[in-house]
């Protein structure tokens, strides 16, 4: 019985290592983008790597419940909530990509833009109006392409389109 158990246990470790490989770094990335902390130098985004580790611990603690869910799709909606509930408590320049938005913008443009997550899904995660969404994300790139920032440092084109 308990060789069969810690078979589980290893399986199940196995797979969740294996999505956690290929898809952290897009995940981080993400997390970034809502902390709105610099990449560089290496470690500026501790909140972002704090916001990640939490929302693949609790992944981990749902995976075998899963059924069919796509994980990544479950830790983006972790990083969402984990974001939402504690953005209000740090807002403040941090020196990111998506400083000059709000956490709500941000959030909001994330999801939307870099993630690709529909008007409709982005809506009913955040408990708000498809057009509150739009409006949102509206306003977000019209202060990100209004903003002067210095070349190196304007909003990639990639995240105005639709994802990588």
């Amino acid at each position: 019985m308990r060789e069969r158990q810690a078979g589980v246990q290893r399986r199940r470790a196995q797979e969740f290592d294996a999505f956690v490989a290929g898809a952290a770094g897009r995940l981080l990335h993400t997390a970034t983008l809502l902390t709105a902390e610099p990449t560089q130098p290496p470690g500026a985004n501790e909140r972002a790597q704090r916001l990640l580790t939490a929302a693949l611990a609790r992944t981990y603690a749902a995976w075998d419940g899963l059924h069919g869910e796509d994980p990544y799709d479950r830790t983006r909606q972790e990083l969402a909530i984990r974001f939402a509930h504690e953005a209000w408590r740090h807002h403040r320049p941090r020196g990111g990509l998506l400083d000059p938005l709000t956490p709500r913008e941000r959030l909001v443009l994330v999801l939307r833009l870099y993630e690709g997550v529909a008007e409709e899904q982005t809506a009913a995660l955040l408990g708000l109006p498809v057009d509150r969404v739009r409006a949102l994300c509206n306003r977000s790139v019209a202060t990100m392409r209004g903003t002067r920032r210095p070349a190196a440092r304007r909003l990639p084109v990639r995240l105005l389109g639709a994802g990588p």
